[in-house]
């Protein structure tokens, strides 16, 4: 018997360019077979880099970003991009932020430089802050009331002493009602800048098209005036990993809206400085919570019925990570499943 190997003279799946400009800015950008081009710029800015005096306050920004510069009246941005039937949407966690337009090819020229021209250029006027100012805290009422995000922010206090992972991304009420626009200004312009930010566009167009116009939409939205970097020092917090735990730590809530209790074990575990150590726990979440055969799922839920849902995550921040496993399940089913699992810290209970 005779075998034949056949290479493949095929592009890999993905093969991306990295381009850094002078200004500090990385453009990463591909071309690829879809009738659409979307840009994703990501800060390396979230509310890990916040004091405890504004928490919130990335996440306020990130709404405050729409409402207009100097050259697109509040709403201009968000008209334009419709008018082509593009979409456009942000969102804010721990360790960045990031804001994306999706475009047909043809209209990316004309679309990316609003999308960067907003980010660059926010205005913050204050009457528009002080009506978002409400949006924001109607935001944090309704996170509030969601079991799950209760939940989670209860493990992240939990998993974390000191590293700001441990704080919500949203802030409390109590800090947002009193940030001002100011301090919204100073941490824009301190943050925002081409050398914390990474531009992704992908899409039908060619490379070095993507790359073009990313870069001069950048060039033609920087101002030269000074009054755009503000004398602004922040106060950034420790974020030196967390000692593992050594020793099982419990905390335990009674929640009365609950019908069903939440059993959260949690581990510390590598961040993204230590990447290599956080594959094989990638690995892990999957063998355990993937799918209806994996470990815990099959055991627990499909074959001994103990618990409603289970899921496994390794949440890899900058800093630390946390290896996170989360159950809905009946309160009497608690004792079972917490000696069938490996236990660390976290219980949060329904009342009675």
């Amino acid at each position: 018997m005779t075998s034949t190997l056949i290479e493949s003279t095929s592009p890999p799946l993905n093969a991306p360019t990295i381009h850094r400009l002078p200004n500090g800015l990385t453009i990463v950008a591909e071309q690829m077979p879809v009738d659409a081009v979307n840009l994703n710029i990501w800060l390396g800015v979230g509310s890990a880099v916040e004091s405890d005096d504004i928490n919130g306050m990335a996440h306020f920004l990130e709404h405050m970003i729409f409402k207009g510069t100097d050259r697109l009246q509040s709403g201009e941005f968000e008209r334009l991009i419709e008018r082509r039937g593009a979409v456009t949407n942000a969102a804010t966690s721990q360790d960045y932020t990031h804001y994306y337009i999706t475009t047909a090819p043809q209209d990316f020229a004309a679309l990316a430089p609003h999308q960067i021209e907003v980010l660059l250029n926010a205005a913050i006027p204050d009457e528009a802050f002080e009506r978002e100012r409400l949006v924001v805290l109607e935001e944090i009422r309704r996170s509030e009331d969601n079991p799950r995000r209760r939940t989670f922010y209860r493990s992240m206090e939990a998993g974390f002493e000191r590293l700001p992972y441990r704080r919500p991304v949203l802030g409390p009420a109590a800090v947002v009602e009193n940030l001002q626009p100011q301090q919204m200004r100073d941490f824009h312009a301190t943050w925002y800048r081409p050398q914390s930010m990474t531009a992704v566009a992908v899409g039908n167009l060619p490379v070095n098209q993507l790359i073009d116009i990313v870069a001069e939409s950048f060039a033609a939205s920087q101002r030269t005036d000074s009054k755009q970097i503000a004398a602004y020092i922040p106060e950034v917090p420790d974020s030196t990993p967390e000692a593992p735990f050594t020793t099982i730590c419990r905390d335990e809530y009674t929640d009365p809206t609950l019908q069903q209790a939440r059993l959260v074990m949690m581990w510390r575990v590598p961040g993204m400085t230590d990447l290599p150590q956080t594959y094989a726990l990638d690995v892990l979440s999957s063998v355990l919570a993937r799918g209806r055969t994996a470990r815990l799922i099959k055991d627990l839920r499909e074959e001994r019925r103990l618990v409603t849902s289970i899921s496994v995550s390794n949440m890899t921040h900058i800093s630390q990570g946390l290896f996170y496993i989360s159950a809905q399940l009946p309160t009497e089913n608690l004792a079972l499943v917490e000696a069938r699992s490996p236990s660390r810290c976290g219980l949060c209970r329904p009342n009675g």
